[in-house]
């Protein structure tokens, strides 16, 4: 079993379509077409259960189809509702330049351009405009940070951090 660090959500199935095992899930990868061409196993649910992906079809934006090795019917692919689908990291389509995953931003340093300490990233938000972080700060309350390029001057994945130009008001 791949460990959940290990993989990347891409989807989330949604319903089961037709009689025969397929399932339609909401694709939350910019990307579905790579699914259909480059994945060959997704994992699926909590226990990260390893699929072969025998076919795709992208049905609309943002909805694939996928049938399953195994799942031969509609009352098993009915019992995958709502499951959250996964790939591995290094099946996922390579990242364009300036591009990185949402993953990779947690637990990074927050720094301002002076050199100040903020705190560390707990999580992101998605807000469907742009990625907010929350901030863990000792001994003060989380800060959220819009990532806009206002505020975001570098991101130093090698250095482990983020370094920002705050905005009046910030904190």
């Amino acid at each position: 079993m791949n460990q959940p660090d290990e993989l990347l959500l891409i989807g989330v199935i949604v319903a089961a379509f037709g009689l025969h095992g397929q399932v339609k899930a909401h694709a939350i990868t910019d990307r579905p077409e790579h699914i259909a061409r480059r994945v060959r196993t997704v994992y699926v649910g909590r226990d990260y259960t390893p699929y072969r992906l025998l076919h795709v079809h992208l049905h609309k934006p943002g909805v694939v189809l996928l049938k399953l090795e195994g799942v031969h019917d509609r009352d098993t692919a009915e019992a995958l509702r709502r499951s959250e689908v996964y790939i591995r990291e290094e099946d996922a389509a390579p990242l364009e330049a300036g591009e990185y995953y949402i993953h990779d931003l947690y637990d990074l340093y927050v720094d301002t351009v002076a050199g100040e300490r903020i705190g560390q990233v707990r999580e992101v938000l998605e807000t469907g405009a742009n990625e907010v972080l929350v901030v863990t700060r000792p001994d003060q309350p989380d800060v959220l940070i819009p990532m806009i390029r206002e505020i975001v001057q570098e991101l130093d994945f090698e250095g482990k951090r983020i370094i920002i130009q705050p905005m009046e008001g910030l904190f």
